[in-house]
């Protein structure tokens, strides 16, 4: 990136060199540094300027519904801030979204701009691309997304992280169609956009000088106390690791674009049972019916910080605890397949009621011990890969999927950047969209961030009374959004977390009553209760045939758009 001059010089001054470079230079060289290579960041308009040949592009529509969803405040109201980033870029939302040619051949295009809150990742941005994709989808043509996201947009709390499935499977259907899908990381991208359809695309490209990765460089160093290797989470160290199809400098990108998209379908493949080219699926506004069991939500007092604290309670019921409890004559299964079996994910067969089922969860422990052994519940790229292993076993077995969902968040240290924790979780989003089984998800402690997400693309999704679910933990949004870290309570309270909130937005279908005062009091009466709601809601989705329950499931997760956006409860 470049450090430039004041606002209006003709001249520009390299950050990675530090050569003092003529603007008109600089812009006729793509914002690329003649001396040393170094790449700026680009805007959205100018990206595009850039990528597509003269003339094509064709914006979709950008102005989907006003988005506050839980009426966030830090030091600034949230609208504060969407008036103050639209003035500043230009834009309505942090993506230009629209149709255009590269190289003469057709594709849909939505373009992410770093400069409109961070690119982060909100309702209406998901709205958008996922309409990008859903028009590429429609025209039969490829996909290309470019991204530039610090992650999902905090101020909208956990339904911004709906949207990481949301464009997912949008991204799945146009795989199932035979349309390729291509994603170009820039610098930076990170969080929930990173960790979903910027890596779960076709194919993958980096722009040089880009770097990507779930957690970033600060979070890794605080969580780990380590110094990070030499061009740690670059370009060239994803394409070491295994993690992006090839590195493209800028001058090339447009050609190389070309190139691939010259080599994709025109049209849609077949349907393989109908001959009839796949469309996308219809949007249900309405909302599936409630199963006969639902419980009454937790009370609006409901303390945020205090129920933190109990979902972190070291006495909780973990997903052994359960499987040893609701569950009977549990086999865990290990492994990725891929070289590592990863402790902080547990699964494998069970019974539920007489009636066969896959378990899978995340385990935390009790003690000092066992946390440090489990990493205190945090999967490496393994565990996401193991769970996903197990759910494609159960759906070729033809057995239900029951996930139980506990964790801070995913692993944020090195080895799993290294080993490409963002795209594993990026892949189980995808897969999940579109498996042909049942699936019920019970939250039972901790849901952070992608990491639980990756385990809670489901037909239902369930939690436990004092548990919570969130885009980022409430210290961290403190962190960011707040002058220190003692603001971790007023945090809480803004990010929506508790189960009573998120059943009130939408996200969850049920809130599962705790014995007084939490889980951990009782942790036997906790297991009746977790076994007889997933039973509840499992029940009466053993007879729904598998493209209803995936067309159902695509349909869930399609209403957290903007445009579709549930009402509160």
């Amino acid at each position: 990136m470049t450090a430039t001059t004041p606002q209006g010089s003709l001249w520009a001054r390299c950050a990675g060199c530090s050569s003092l470079l003529y603007r008109k230079r600089l812009r006729r060289n793509l914002d690329v540094c003649p001396e040393c290579g170094a790449h700026t960041r680009l805007d959205a308009p100018a990206r595009l300027a850039q990528l597509v040949d003269p003339d094509s592009f064709s914006a979709l529509p950008d102005h989907p519904a006003e988005v506050d969803p839980i009426g966030f405040v830090d030091v600034l109201p949230y609208p504060h801030r969407l008036t103050a980033a639209r003035a500043a870029t230009g834009l309505t939302e942090a993506v230009v979204c629209g149709t255009a040619a590269i190289g003469g051949h057709g594709c849909a295009v939505a373009v992410m701009d770093f400069r409109f809150l961070g690119g982060s990742l909100g309702c209406a941005v998901g709205e958008l691309v996922t309409r990008t994709a859903e028009r590429a989808l429609a025209d039969g043509v490829p996909l290309v997304l470019v991204t530039a996201s610090g992650g999902a947009r905090m101020q909208e709390g956990a339904l911004s992280l709906m949207q990481m499935a949301t464009v997912s499977q949008a991204v799945a259907g146009l795989r199932e169609a035979g349309l390729l899908s291509v994603s170009v990381l820039t610098d930076p991208t990170y969080g929930g956009v990173a960790a979903s359809f910027a890596t779960n695309t076709d194919v993958v490209l980096a722009e040089s000088g880009a770097r990507m990765g779930f957690a970033g460089p600060r979070v890794i160093r605080q969580v780990t106390g380590r110094e990070l290797p030499e061009g740690f989470q670059t370009a060239e160290f994803l394409l070491r690791h295994g993690q992006v199809d090839m590195v493209v400098p800028r001058y090339a990108l447009r050609a190389r674009l070309a190139a691939l998209l010259a080599t994709a379908h025109g049209g849609r493949r077949p349907d393989a049972r109908t001959g009839v080219p796949g469309q996308p699926p219809p949007v249900d506004s309405a909302r599936p019916a409630r199963v006969p069991a639902a419980r009454a939500p937790a009370e609006a007092g409901d303390d945020a910080w205090a129920t933190v604290r109990l979902a972190r309670h070291a006495g909780r019921p973990t997903t052994l605890d359960y499987l040893e409890t609701a569950f009977d004559g549990f086999v865990e299964l290990h492994g990725d397949r891929l070289g590592a079996d990863c402790p902080a994910v547990v699964g494998g067969f069970a019974r539920l009621d007489g009636r066969p089922v896959l378990v899978v969860g995340h385990q935390k422990g009790h003690t000092t011990g066992e946390l440090v052994t489990r990493n205190f519940g945090m999967a490496s790229p393994a565990g996401h890969r193991k769970a996903l292993r197990l759910m494609r076993l159960a759906a070729r077995l033809g057995l239900p999927v029951v996930t139980l969902v506990d964790t801070p968040g995913a692993d944020p240290g090195v080895r799993a950047e290294e080993q490409g924790q963002a795209a594993a979780i990026a892949e189980n989003i995808l897969a999940m969209t579109v498996l042909p089984t049942p699936v019920v998800t019970v939250v039972t402690g901790e849901g952070g961030s992608g990491g639980a997400l990756a385990l809670a693309v489901a037909d239902r999704v369930l939690m436990l009374q004092h548990a919570v679910y969130s885009v980022i933990s409430p210290e961290g949004c403190a962190a960011i959004l707040w002058p220190d870290r003692s603001a971790a309570p007023q945090a809480a309270r803004a990010l929506r977390l508790t189960a009573g909130d998120l059943y009130r937005l939408g996200i969850t279908d049920e809130v599962v009553p705790e014995p007084e005062p939490a889980a951990h009091a009782d942790p036997a009466a906790a297991a009746r209760a977790l076994r007889e709601a997933v039973l509840a809601n499992l029940l009466p989705l053993l007879d729904v045939p598998p493209a209803t329950l995936v067309r159902r499931r695509r349909q869930r997760f399609r209403r957290f758009g903007a445009a579709n956006r549930p009402g509160v409860r």
